[in-house]
């Protein structure tokens, strides 16, 4: 099967509106979402203009939409990971290791969030629009509260220094945050570098050593 069958038969699996979703994240990630027209979403999906309104409301409710995906899916694989791990300080080298295995498209979606967080604080006239806003803005709350309960297991535990978890999450989840308001898949600095380089930042702002290389962890 060559590549073009390939985007065919991931097409065929997708509804329109995620087709919608996906086109739009691509497209704010790497031309800003202002600089994005709907049309220009429509051309990408293969439908006219006004079509898009059979999905979203405008192009401000599509992007509230994507921002919720974002927080959830990164809540959502936080919260699995650290069920999982029983160890906190394994638990958050596991959820590093999870935050830099992205794709093209993660990396886009990421972008937008990061660019356009500000947008959640400012209240819309639409009640679709606003609806997604404030379920944008809980699924953050929810994001945070799952950190800031975390690092204060581990602090209890004894895994971490103490300090205030509230803001230390933010102190974490800010410097993540900080990689995709610079970084581009084609750019000169390759992921995996960034990954490395960041990775013990992190360790550092939670008060734990650079994370062993696999090989010596399994033979400790």
């Amino acid at each position: 099967m060559n590549s073009a069958q390939e985007g065919q038969k991931g097409r065929r699996g997708r509804s329109k509106r995620q087709e919608v979703l996906i086109a739009a994240t691509d497209r704010f990630g790497r031309d800003g979402y202002e600089h994005t027209k709907w049309a220009d979403i429509a051309a990408d999906v293969g439908v006219g203009a006004t079509a898009l309104y059979h999905y979203f409301e405008s192009k401000q409710h599509c992007l509230y939409e994507i921002m919720d995906e974002a927080i959830e899916d990164f809540r959502s694989r936080f919260v699995a990971i650290v069920a999982d791990e029983r160890d906190p300080v394994r638990a958050f080298e596991a959820v590093l290791a999870g935050c830099f295995d992205l794709s093209e498209h993660d990396v886009n979606r990421n972008r937008v969030l990061v660019a356009e967080q500000g947008r959640l604080s400012s209240p819309s006239s639409s009640e679709r629009e606003e609806q997604a806003r404030l379920a944008a803005r809980s699924r953050m709350r929810e994001l945070e509260f799952a950190w800031a309960s975390f690092l204060a297991t581990a602090m209890r535990d004894g895994a971490i220094p103490e300090t205030d978890p509230r803001l230390l999450t933010r102190a974490v989840l800010g410097l993540y945050n900080s990689i995709w308001h610079w970084y581009r898949p084609n750019g000169i600095i390759a992921l995996s570098r960034i990954a490395d380089y960041y990775t013990e930042l992190e360790l550092a702002l939670i008060g734990l050593p650079p994370a062993a290389p696999e090989l010596e962890r399994t033979a400790a």
